[in-house]
């Protein structure tokens, strides 16, 4: 599950590779890495056009699994002799989000696949925790990974997560912020190609790394899409040397 990735371009690299009708960020920073519930660039499809904007990242969480969450807080209060008002306690239940989505056959899913709600990510790299290379006492470091590219496009080349964002969504993200309205965005995850298989053997984000792919991501009807969750050819993604502090997080 990659809950860490970097953006280290500029809004003209992103739309030269992708058609871009609105831009609403102002100023993108240089080098912007993302965590979760951290807020991100995004290319999405909008009405009327294609918007490159920062949003949130972390779709909202399932039914039920917040009913889950909920069920558990009241079982605690109620044992210390609370009363729950069990309706009340789940619309306040925090959602810290979801940031990947891997099985895109859930309902929970599937009502924000279509092209509407369909979103591409920049990133240069993104990091896998790395328990081997964890030295004794101290924290797992991360692996980064980045396009290998060509000659011509750089040492880290723009590639793209294949994501879905969904606009306006009431929930608690947080408790001390209360209930809020925002957009939310999160990105597809497949099987693990060959490079990262040994660092993180469950999951790898779905990356698209040609304008033909982004077309196809956010304008095919998703019988056409739904082939692009599958995982980067092994000599497409290399792992990049990183400084203590980086491979850290």
């Amino acid at each position: 599950m990659c809950n860490l990735y970097n953006v280290t371009t500029n809004q003209q690299a992103i739309r030269q590779f992708v058609s871009i009708t609105h831009d609403i960020i102002g100023n993108m920073e240089p080098s912007i890495d993302v965590w979760p519930d951290r807020m991100g660039p995004v290319v999405r499809n909008i009405d009327g056009g294609r918007q490159l904007a920062m949003v949130r990242w972390g779709m909202p969480s399932s039914k039920q699994a917040l009913f889950v969450n909920a069920k558990k807080r009241a079982d605690k209060l109620r044992a210390k002799g609370s009363e729950v008002d069990f309706d009340e306690l789940l619309r306040m239940e925090p959602d810290g989000g979801t940031t990947n989505i891997r099985k895109t056959d859930s309902k929970h899913w599937t009502r924000w696949l279509g092209i509407e709600n369909r979103c591409v990510v920049p990133v240069t790299r993104f990091a896998e925790p790395n328990p081997k290379s964890k030295v004794e006492g101290g924290r797992v470091p991360n692996a980064w990974f980045a396009s290998t590219g060509s000659a011509s496009t750089g040492d880290e080349p723009l590639m793209f997560f294949a994501g879905a964002w969904v606009p306006q969504w009431t929930s608690v993200r947080k408790i001390k912020e209360g209930l809020i309205t925002a957009d939310y965005y999160a990105f597809l995850t497949t099987e693990p190609n060959g490079v990262v298989g040994p660092v993180h053997e469950k999951a790898m984000p779905v990356i698209l790394t040609t304008p033909e792919e982004v077309e196809t991501w956010l304008t095919a009807p998703w019988e056409e899409a739904r082939a692009l969750q599958r995982p980067l050819l092994d000599d497409q993604l290399k792992i990049v040397p990183v400084n203590n502090d980086e491979a850290a997080g």
